[in-house]
């Protein structure tokens, strides 16, 4: 699947979702396309003399599947979408990055089927 449409999938099919469980390559392409589309905004409306309100704008359209696909990836290494809390303590931003890149559970879990087995 191409990168885009992984983004597009987070957002049109699961923009409030917060159950389930989401691949690695969900969760990175996601957060890949969002950054590039991120910097053109910025650059754009540093162009057009903005401020930050169109990536601010943009960062508060996205705020609630950034947060989905995150829970879902934490899911599916077996683990509670509370566990995002961590990062408010600063060191646990590491914390996160290291699971999120760690492949899921084999299998069904608490949180649902295998994704890699329905792809």
């Amino acid at each position: 699947m191409e990168p885009i449409n992984w983004f597009m999938k987070v957002v049109t099919q699961h923009y409030f979702d917060f159950n389930g469980r989401a691949r690695r390559a969900e969760y990175w392409w996601y957060i890949l396309v969002y950054l590039i589309l991120e910097i053109i905004i910025g650059v754009i409306q540093n162009i057009l003399g903005l401020g930050t309100m169109l990536t601010g704008l943009f960062g508060l359209a996205l705020l609630l599947p950034s947060l989905g696909v995150a829970v879902r990836r934490l899911h599916d290494g077996g683990r509670s979408g509370w566990w995002l809390l961590i990062a408010l303590t600063g060191i646990g931003v590491f914390v996160l990055l290291f699971w999120f890149t760690q492949p899921g559970t084999s299998g069904p879990n608490e949180h649902g089927p295998d994704p890699k087995a329905a792809a």
